[in-house]
């Protein structure tokens, strides 16, 4: 991800986000800064409490697990045994090509005409 030297904002409703991020590769470590309303932050900061962490603990380390499950949720599939033979089957044996993906392998791209 570039750096940037200035803060940047973004605003929707009644929330702002900023992301700060340091020139220097040194700083293992950014900011970022959150426009809540109260009653969102009393929740947050009684459900920290409740687990003995900070409001910045917290909010990290329930962003963090909730970013895994988006990026696990496009990646990660389980599938149960029978399941999974037939789906590497069809990644050893895919079918033939039909005349429609011939045709489009033939066709010259769009960027090359």
């Amino acid at each position: 991800m570039p750096k940037s030297r200035s803060p940047s904002a973004e605003s929707v409703g009644t929330t702002t986000v900023a992301v700060v991020e340091r020139s220097s590769a040194a700083d293992s470590k950014g900011t970022i800064n959150l426009r809540i309303e109260t009653r969102t932050r009393q929740l947050i900061d009684d459900a920290a409490a409740i687990l003995g962490k900070t409001r910045t603990e917290f909010m990290v380390e329930s962003a963090r697990r909730q970013a895994i499950d988006v990026l696990l949720g496009q990646r990660l599939f389980v599938l149960d045994a029978h399941r999974y033979d037939a789906f590497m089957d069809a990644l050893d044996n895919p079918p033939a090509p039909g005349p429609k993906l011939r045709s489009l392998l033939r066709r010259i791209p769009a960027w090359q005409k």
